[in-house]
């Protein structure tokens, strides 16, 4: 059997990530259906990337589901010393169960999985995300139910977390208005491809009208703290706000996968408002990674 990866949301099918969705709905309303599902299972967690919410998700998801887990940064291996990744990926995988990888380059991600016999999960990359995506469709379909055919609104720079949103509206079937600042697209082949469900709206007022989910990010990702003063000078307008809140619809939700910079991208008002479910949305990162741990290591 072919070994099934998790580098996007596209790498499973719409049922698949909605079984998931209702797995990860599951284990959370019954701690008894955890049952050692992967029980003598080892995960093995390679971070060139700082983490809070994905490093204590996963794992805390491999030990309530009876497995453990292994954190491996650079320092701590041989790929921080120049061992290739085609070479690391074949011996880790004869070792462990299931890799997930927090990086840079996406590419890199891709090298790794090319030549691994276990499942790689995609734990962020510069250009994607999933992991979140799963967490943040389980958060709206317990607070409002399926998210087809719904308007949902980015407001803010069009990287990872945006470009996840984008195989998101293709993969659970709703709309995506990205605001953002010319120049902070998203990837245009991506945009191309999803042309009939994805659109482009500079007035984040425009982009919010209406929808049912308003979410937004940091300006400066990882990797980007020297631009961070040159960002707020062109992010300036795009802050989700209670004005700009009441342009969505009356039960709209906000959501950020935090960490969060109050005041800049969100007022503290909207990230502590009660249509506020970021908490929710945090602690479903790990209910859904159990679910989609399970998934990995059961189509092996």
């Amino acid at each position: 059997m072919t070994t099934r990866h998790f580098l996007t949301l596209l790498d499973l099918t719409p049922q698949e990530l909605h079984n998931i969705i209702h797995r990860a709905i599951a284990l959370k309303k019954s701690p008894t259906l955890r049952d050692e599902t992967l029980k003598n299972k080892t995960l093995a967690m390679i971070f060139e990337k700082s983490s809070t919410r994905t490093r204590v998700s996963f794992e805390v998801a491999m030990t309530q589901l009876g497995g453990s887990s292994l954190f491996l940064s650079p320092s701590d291996t041989q790929l921080g010393r120049g061992e290739s990744i085609e070479d690391s990926a074949k011996v880790l995988s004869r070792m462990v169960d299931v890799i997930t990888i927090r990086t840079f380059e996406h590419a890199k991600l891709e090298r790794f999985a090319r030549n691994s016999s276990v499942p790689v999960i995609n734990s962020l990359t510069d250009d994607f995300h999933p992991c979140q995506l799963l967490a943040d469709m389980q958060t709206y379909f317990e607070h409002r139910g399926d998210i087809a055919g719904k308007t949902v609104a980015w407001v803010g720079d069009g990287h990872n977390m945006c470009q996840s949103y984008i195989n998101a509206a293709r993969q659970f079937d709703f709309e995506l208005r990205i605001a953002c600042p010319e120049g902070f697209e998203p990837n245009q082949d991506m945009l191309d491809a999803n042309s009939n469900r994805v659109s482009i709206v500079r007035n984040p007022a425009e982009a919010v009208a209406g929808a049912s989910l308003v979410a937004t990010d940091v300006w400066a990702s990882m990797g980007q703290e020297e631009e961070r003063r040159q960002r707020l000078e062109k992010f300036h307008g795009f802050q989700v706000t209670r004005e700009l809140m009441a342009h969505a619809a009356s039960d709209a939700l906000f959501m950020h996968c935090l960490p969060a910079h109050r005041g800049e991208e969100v007022s503290a008002e909207v990230l502590d408002d009660p249509d506020s479910v970021v908490w929710d949305e945090a602690e479903n990162r790990l209910h859904a990674q159990k679910a989609l741990l399970e998934f990995l290591c059961n189509a092996r």
